[in-house]
């Protein structure tokens, strides 16, 4: 994006983001696609996120997610998301976001965007696409289980849905059963699938081919291998549900390496346990370009960490959209003293 010869500056609220990406789940999910491709071509900067945390408040967090994405129409930025999950107990979801993007060229921001739909979308996108991926030599299950029942788990639905997947029965288990009715609510509105909410996570696990762990889940709280004899493919969203000894007789694809094996995710401890990152199958790269190839006699679990330069690509392609529609809010003179020598 080349800047203008004044720097200007928007403001794009959540109703223009909701309304430039609802309903078009697959062109987003090619808009993901191209970011993996770009990153894995070394064609992006992705460094580690920082996170402010509180003393008082060990359970919430706020991250800084800064990256560059190169291309054709090459975008900076940083995400600014918080993790309060004290919040659900008032209605509230657990995150709220904003995103600004930097022109390539001077650097100058030039929108400011409502992010927590930005990210509930390339969250969802990105699973999604690997889910796709994952299955584009293999059968679709036809059954799906989501653990945890909040925003995520709502976008992840609306991209499988939206995607292509049919599902004859649809599980679910969340620790609080009135959250788990609620999502069965708003699933039945939306879909004729059989909707079963399960109180045993054993049995809500064994009950699918595809599984969905979107939590907020500090540990792991799943421990049996056994319970994978199915071999299922996992979307681990949440990134700390699963005992390392799962992940020890699973075929492991992660976003990128780096990212996933810090900050104690399950990944991590199975290379903290083991001293070698031999477990790791491949990243969604390799899916995507077809080096790897994806077995049917083990668990395929996807670990993504949640890349930044997913919420630019996200991001920027919401800012064009709203700026061809007459979305976006423009701020005039947000940028006062633009000569060096007034």
């Amino acid at each position: 994006m080349s800047a203008p010869a004044t720097p200007e500056f928007s403001v794009i609220g959540g109703k223009a983001v909701h309304d430039v990406l609802a309903g078009h789940e697959s062109s987003i999910i090619d808009v993901v696609r191209d970011a993996y491709l770009a990153h894995g071509e070394g064609k992006s900067v992705n460094p580690p996120s920082y996170f402010l945390r509180f003393p008082d408040r060990p359970d919430s967090r706020i991250i800084a997610l800064p990256a560059s994405l190169g291309g054709e129409l090459p975008v900076d930025g940083i995400k600014w998301i918080s993790s309060f999950p004290r919040n659900i107990t008032s209605g509230l979801p657990r995150a709220s976001a904003v995103l600004v993007l930097n022109d390539h060229e001077t650097g100058y921001p030039f929108a400011c965007l409502e992010s927590s739909i930005i990210s509930a979308t390339r969250t969802a996108s990105s699973a999604a696409l690997a889910a796709r991926e994952l299955h584009r030599d293999r059968e679709r299950p036809r059954t799906v289980t989501f653990f945890g029942t909040g925003l995520i788990a709502r976008y992840l639905f609306t991209h499988l849905q939206g995607t292509g997947w049919e599902f004859d029965e649809i599980s679910i288990h969340d620790s609080s059963r009135e959250y788990a009715d609620g999502f069965a609510r708003h699933l039945a509105d939306r879909t004729s699938a059989r909707i079963v909410v399960r109180e045993s996570p054993e049995e809500a696990l064994r009950a699918s081919g595809l599984v969905v762990f979107a939590t907020t889940a500090a540990t792991p709280h799943i421990h049996d291998p056994a319970w994978f004899s199915h071999n299922p493919t996992v979307l681990h969203i949440s990134l700390r549900d699963l005992d390392p000894e799962i992940l020890r007789g699973s075929f492991n694809v992660l976003d990128d390496i780096e990212h996933c094996l810090k900050a104690d995710t399950s990944p991590h401890l199975l290379e903290q346990a083991t001293g070698s990152r031999d477990f790791v199958d491949g990243t969604l790269y390799d899916v995507l370009r077809g080096t790897v190839a994806v077995p049917g006699d083990r668990p395929v679990v996807f670990s993504p960490f949640g890349l930044g330069i997913l919420d630019l690509a996200v991001g920027a392609h919401v800012y064009r959209e709203a700026i061809a529609r007459g979305l976006a809010q423009p701020a005039p003179g947000f940028f006062h003293d633009l000569s060096r020598y007034a």
